[in-house]
């Protein structure tokens, strides 16, 4: 049997969020640095952003070391989902409090999904 190693994949939905900020590519920057520097993750580039035309949201891409952090902004619904997966142990994240201080979220669900593996 091989070593075990792990890592975890988190896919958090915001709902309740200010319009205004599922639309701002600053604010949702913002976000993306605090968990990279708050987490210790590491970009491997610049993150990738799309707007949608219109009142359309904004889609995020950093690839990490580890893997990725990912997001889709719905303004219309007022929702956020992120999705962040690292290959190895990282410390949890204040998704819940850090998406209702930053974006407005009245209500945060997060899903902790353990992705074990053996080398």
């Amino acid at each position: 049997m091989g070593k075990y190693r792990g890592g975890c994949e988190w896919v958090v939905e915001a709902h309740g969020c200010d319009e205004s900020a599922l639309c701002d590519i600053a604010r949702l920057q913002s976000v993306f640095s605090r968990i990279i520097a708050e987490v210790g993750l590491h970009p491997l580039s610049e993150t990738v952003w799309h707007k949608f035309s219109g009142a359309g949201g904004v889609t995020g891409l950093a690839m990490l070391s580890e893997s990725h952090l990912a997001c889709h902004t719905f303004p219309e619904y007022g929702s956020a989902c992120l999705n962040l997966f690292c290959c190895r142990p990282r410390p949890e994240w204040e998704f819940e409090a850090r998406l209702k201080e930053m974006l407005g979220a009245s209500a945060v669900s997060v899903r902790r999904i353990d992705r074990p593996y053996t080398t």
